[in-house]
C-alpha cells in the first residue's frame, strides 16, 4: 500500500489534483506541491484550505523545484516521503520524473504523452519514442508507472477498454470525440498550456485507420454530431495520445480523434501559423534576440487557470463505439459531460482542468489501495476499466451511456 503524495506542476489541473488530493487525504496521506515558481505551489494550497477541502487536518506543503533536475526531484521524493508522484507539470518533464521515480522506486502518474521541445507530432506510436523504452525497467524493478490518466488520454482508454469487454463482441472503430461548449468571455485563449495546445495542431495528424497509421493535415478533416447536452458540434480529425496506445493495446483497426472547434479559434490559428508566429523553432529578431515564436505567443495570452471564474457551459467528451453484437451492428457512446461553473464553485477551476485532474487522483487512489499499484508500466486501457470509472463516479466524473436502450448512467 502506498501514501504520500507528490504534485509536480502548478497550473490550473495541478489545483485540481491538489484539492481532489486534499478531498482524499484520508487515503493518500501527506500531500507536497512542487514547481519552479513556490507562489504558484502557495496559491494552490491557499485555494484548498479557502475551500474547505482537507477531508483530515494537516498541512500542504510547497517546494520550489526543477523537475527537469532528476537528482533533485530524487531528493524531493525522499525528502517529503512521496510513494505517488502525480507529474501535471509541462510534457516537457516526463522522462526526467520518470527517471526520478524509477531510481527511487515510487509510483509514477501522469496526463500527456511526453515532448521534446524542438519535435512536434512525432512518429508513431510516439509512446515507443519514449516512455515505453522503459517497459522492460519498470517490469523487473516493479515500478507502477501508469501513463496518461487525465481525460483525454485517461477515461476515454478507459470507456474503449469497458466497450471491448461489455459491449462488443467486435469492435470496428472507435472515434473520440471532444467537446467544449463552454465559453471564457475572452478574445482568445487556450483552455490548457497554450505551448501544448499549438503543438498539437502545427504538423501532421496522426490516426489508425484500416490498421495502419494515416497521415492528414489540422481542420483538413470535419464531421457534425449531435451529443447529449452540449447538441450538434463540429469536429475536426486531431492527432492525441490515445491513438498512440489504443491502436497498439486493442486491436481495433479504425481508432480516430476529434475535436470541436469555433470558426474564431480556427481563423485566429491559422493567421497565427501563417505567420509563422506558431513555431517551436528559433528566430533572430533584428535585434540579435533569439527567441521561439510560440513561447512569445504563450507569454501574450490569457494564462488557461486565469479563464475559471466566470467561465459558462459545458463539455461533452466521449468515445462513439461501432462493432458487432451478438451478429447485429451496435453503436455505443459512452461520455461524460461536465460543467465549468460548477468544477469553479468546488476547485477554483474551470471544467477542462476538472476534467483532467480528476482522473489521476482517482488513479492515486486506486494504487494507494493496492487495486492499480501493478508494479509495471501501463497506459490506462490496460487495466481494470470498471474500478476506475467506479471511482469517477463518486469523485465528480461520472460516465454515461447512449445506445439503442436510451441514455443512461453506465452502472
Amino acid at each position: 500500500m502506498k501514501k504520500n503524495v507528490l504534485i509536480i506542476g502548478a497550473g490550473g489541473v495541478a489545483k485540481v489534483v491538489a484539492h481532489k488530493c486534499a478531498q482524499h487525504n484520508d487515503e493518500l496521506g501527506r500531500i507536497a506541491i512542487a514547481s519552479r515558481n513556490i507562489s504558484k505551489c502557495q496559491a494552490i494550497i491557499d485555494s484548498v484550505k479557502a475551500k474547505g477541502s482537507l477531508k483530515e487536518p494537516a498541512d500542504i506543503k510547497a517546494f520550489s523545484l526543477n523537475a527537469m533536475d532528476v537528482e533533485a526531484t530524487k531528493a524531493l521524493i525522499r525528502e517529503t516521503g512521496s510513494q505517488i508522484v502525480i507529474n501535471v507539470g509541462s510534457a516537457f518533464l516526463n522522462m526526467s520524473v520518470l527517471r526520478a521515480c524509477i531510481d527511487t522506486g515510487v509510483a509514477y502518474l501522469d496526463t500527456a504523452i511526453h515532448e521534446e521541445p524542438g519535435k512536434i507530432c512525432e512518429t508513431p506510436p510516439w509512446y515507443g519514442n519514449y516512455e515505453w523504452k522503459h517497459l522492460e525497467e519498470c517490469k523487473e524493478k516493479n515500478i507502477t508507472a501508469i501513463l496518461g490518466v487525465g481525460f483525454d488520454p485517461g477515461v476515454v482508454n478507459a470507456y474503449a477498454a469497458l466497450a471491448q469487454q461489455q459491449y462488443f463482441d467486435r469492435i470496428d472503430s472507435i472515434d473520440i470525440l471532444d467537446v467544449n461548449a463552454g465559453s471564457h468571455g475572452k478574445y482568445f485563449a487556450t483552455n490548457f498550456d497554450p505551448e501544448i495546445n499549438f503543438r498539437e495542431f502545427t504538423g501532421q495528424v496522426w490516426s489508425w485507420q484500416n490498421s495502419q497509421w494515416t497521415s492528414n493535415t489540422m481542420f483538413e478533416v470535419k464531421r457534425t454530431d449531435d451529443l447529449p447536452v452540449v447538441g450538434a458540434q463540429n469536429l475536426y480529425l486531431t492527432g492525441h495520445d490515445e491513438v498512440h496506445s489504443l491502436s497498439k493495446n486493442l486491436g481495433v483497426p479504425n481508432v480516430r480523434f476529434w475535436m470541436s472547434f469555433g470558426e474564431h479559434y480556427i481563423n485566429v490559428f491559422t493567421v497565427l501559423k501563417n505567420l509563422g508566429l506558431l513555431s517551436e523553432q528559433p528566430v533572430k529578431t533584428a535585434e540579435g534576440l533569439e527567441v521561439v515564436p510560440l513561447k512569445v505567443v504563450k507569454a501574450v495570452l490569457p494564462d488557461p487557470s486565469s479563464l475559471a471564474p466566470g467561465y459558462t457551459g459545458k463539455t461533452c467528451i466521449g468515445d462513439l463505439v461501432k462493432g458487432i453484437k451478438d451478429g447485429l451492428p451496435r453503436e455505443v457512446f459512452i461520455y461524460n459531460v461536465a460543467d465549468h461553473e460548477e468544477a469553479f464553485a468546488e476547485t477554483d477551476s474551470q471544467g477542462i482542468s476538472y476534467t483532467a485532474g480528476v482522473p489521476p487522483v482517482a488513479a492515486a487512489l486506486l494504487v494507494a489501495r493496492g487495486e492499480w499499484d501493478v508494479q509495471r508500466m501501463a497506459n490506462v486501457e490496460e487495466l481494470p476499466a470498471e474500478l476506475f470509472l467506479k471511482a469517477l463516479d463518486v469523485m465528480g466524473l461520472p460516465t454515461r451511456i447512449k445506445d439503442e436502450n436510451g441514455d443512461r448512467p453506465w452502472n
